[in-house]
């Protein structure tokens, strides 16, 4: 080997090298990212075998020069670590177009077939090394068979598996990737079929007359260029197809973007009814006292006023029947005045203000339970000096609705209201063990079913506390509301 032609057949196992490393180099980093295309994770094998044959062809290249040198020529050890090199990264590149052909499942197969490869790359190779101390011919034979029996079939399998995820681009509509891994697997291709063909004569047919001394009298080069040439072409479009994991990022964050907007229009959808349906009730209750205070309230004033006058006419002419008419009115005016505080009661229990938020959960939950003879059950307690009014009215409101909607729609043998607090947060559970229903398709279902649950909600965040539901169908249901402390 003359000292020209050493150092231009080092460059070109540089650049050889190069186009592999890099493309293994990419590829790895590439696939560190997350993503939910099966491509990534097929890309593993070949990251290796770009890594590892790219070191190979750098240690031929390291070779040649040190040759060039020192003029020495390798020792016996070279040609076992160059065979390693070589039928690792070959078998890297099997398992990668393995891999792709049959996709991610059928692992069992995958298995049988790498093993049966394997096997019989490791029968032959124990017929070409024949010997307990084989030669350099036979080393070099083995280097032939190597490729014969691993970089052909590899570089075939790749060449199938990424027409195949090619087309499988076309379908996701992702053609311009397409291109890029079609030119990568002709690329592959001629690297196996004519690159591994011709090589170094031995004594594995057809290397006796196919090899690279007919290569390069026949095209002027010698045949590592063409190696290098398709290495090079490979690395390129496999990188170029690399962006098919940024405009899957893309979509990703597209989708989630136009997800996003969504559940924020359906969200103000359903604020906008609940705002509706809020305004509505009050428009209700208001028509609802009115016509209380008018049917009730304002007869029995009338009725008052009127017993007053006629008892006025009555004291001087029939005192005993005045006293008659004195009592009727004292029970009329009594039964008026209870009339009155139930109104009051139904519209802001005086018993939150004066006793205090459990005593009006307590209170509540005894007339319930005396009306519908339903059993709720309430245990534990709360520091009540530090709590704001607000934060007393919403979870008083939130335990209203929380039993209520058990009881109406859960067919619950028994309710429980679990209250406590520490020094950071105060908690309200309200469970029962009725027949469940689907959180998630609720709420994403039609706003009037699931307002109840929106409204125990944003009371919640209003004054920046967190409410969970948890349910399931069978499961019961669990209404869990936390309220921090320091966001009171």
């Amino acid at each position: 080997m003359d000292e020209v032609f050493a150092r231009n057949i080092s460059l070109v196992f540089f650049f050889y090298g190069l186009a592999f490393f890099s493309m293994g180099l990419a590829v790895l980093l590439e696939i560190s990212h997350s993503s939910q295309l099966d491509f990534a994770q097929a890309l593993k094998p070949l990251a290796a075998f770009g890594l590892v044959h790219g070191a190979h062809e750098w240690f031929e290249m390291m070779l040649i020069v040190n040759n060039m040198l020192t003029g020495h020529v390798e020792a016996i050890w070279v040609y076992y670590v160059r065979l390693v090199m070589l039928a690792v990264s070959f078998f890297l590149l099997v398992v990668f177009g393995i891999r792709l052909i049959l996709g991610p499942g059928r692992k069992r197969l995958k298995l049988i077939l790498l093993l049966t490869i394997a096997l019989l790359w490791y029968l032959g190779l124990v017929f070409v090394l024949n010997k307990p101390l084989p030669t350099r011919e036979q080393l070099i034979a083995a280097d032939v068979y190597t490729r014969y029996a691993l970089a052909i079939p590899g570089a075939a399998l790749t060449a199938w598996g990424l027409i195949l995820q090619s087309n499988t681009f076309k379908k996701m509509g992702m053609g311009r990737f397409s291109l890029d891994l079609t030119i990568a697997a002709i690329a592959f291709a001629l690297y196996g079929g004519i690159g591994q063909l011709f090589v170094s004569q031995s004594s594995i047919f057809p290397s006796g007359t196919l090899n690279s001394n007919l290569f390069l009298n026949f095209f002027g080069f010698p045949i590592q260029v063409f190696r290098a040439l398709m290495a090079i072409v490979a690395a390129i479009f496999i990188i170029h197809s690399l962006r098919v994991f940024d405009e899957e990022n893309r979509s990703r964050i597209q989708a989630l973007s136009e997800a996003q907007k969504a559940d924020e229009k359906r969200l103000n959808e359903l604020r906008s009814e609940l705002l509706h349906r809020t305004v509505n009730a009050q428009e209700l209750e208001r028509k609802r006292i009115a016509r209380e205070l008018h049917d009730e309230t304002g007869q029995t004033l009338t009725a008052l006023g009127l017993g007053l006058h006629g008892l006025a006419e009555t004291i001087p002419k029939n005192p005993q029947k005045a006293i008659q008419q004195a009592g009727q009115l004292q029970s009329l005016a009594t039964n008026g005045l209870a009339n009155l505080q139930g109104l009051v009661s139904g519209l802001h229990p005086p018993q939150l203000d004066e006793l205090g938020f459990v005593a009006a959960v307590r209170g509540y939950t005894e007339e319930l339970s005396r009306l519908s003879n339903e059993q709720i059950l309430i245990s534990g307690s709360v520091n009540e000096s530090t709590m704001p009014e607000a934060v007393r009215l919403t979870m008083f409101r939130i335990t209203q609705e929380a039993i209520n909607n058990a009881m109406r729609h859960a067919d619950a043998s028994q309710i429980k209201v679990l209250i406590s607090d520490d020094d950071s947060e105060i908690r309200l559970v309200v469970m029962d063990d009725g027949q469940g229903f689907e959180v998630e398709n609720t709420l994403q279902g039609e706003a009037k079913k699931c307002l109840g649950l929106l409204g125990m909600m944003e009371r919640t965040s209003l004054i920046g506390g967190t409410c969970q539901i948890k349910s399931g169908p069978g499961m019961g249901t669990v209404v869990e509301v936390r309220i921090k402390r320091g966001t009171e």
